[in-house]
């Protein structure tokens, strides 16, 4: 299990990675409309995308010749329990935890 947390609190850990999450809460996304907002190439973003996946952040699967990516909600539920177990937290409310997110984004927009 610290293998896993500690993937997770890695990928949530660039702010890049942190922005593609919110995107994602959207809906799905070709991984094309990910990129296009970053001024970074495509391969940055793809690699940025491996380490989500990797964490169970995101799910990636090809729609006849796009890629597609998806937000896997309960891959931040190893996390939410591990914080819980400190009993100094709140649980972790995820439509709470996405208004902050967006919040921040406009923040480090302006």
């Amino acid at each position: 299990m610290t293998n896993a947390l500690d993937l997770t609190f890695a990928a949530l850990a660039d702010p890049t990675r942190r922005a593609i999450l919110s995107m994602l809460l959207e809906d799905d996304m070709a991984v094309t409309d990910v990129a296009e907002p970053f001024e970074m190439s495509l391969a940055a973003i793809s690699k940025h995308l491996a380490i989500l996946g990797r964490a169970g952040l995101i799910s990636q699967e090809r729609r006849g010749r796009v890629k597609w990516c998806k937000l896997e909600p309960g891959g931040l539920r190893a996390a939410s329990v591990w914080m819980q177990g400190f009993g100094q937290f709140e649980p972790v409310d995820l439509d709470a935890f996405e208004i902050f997110l967006a919040g921040e984004l406009r923040k480090d927009a302006e």
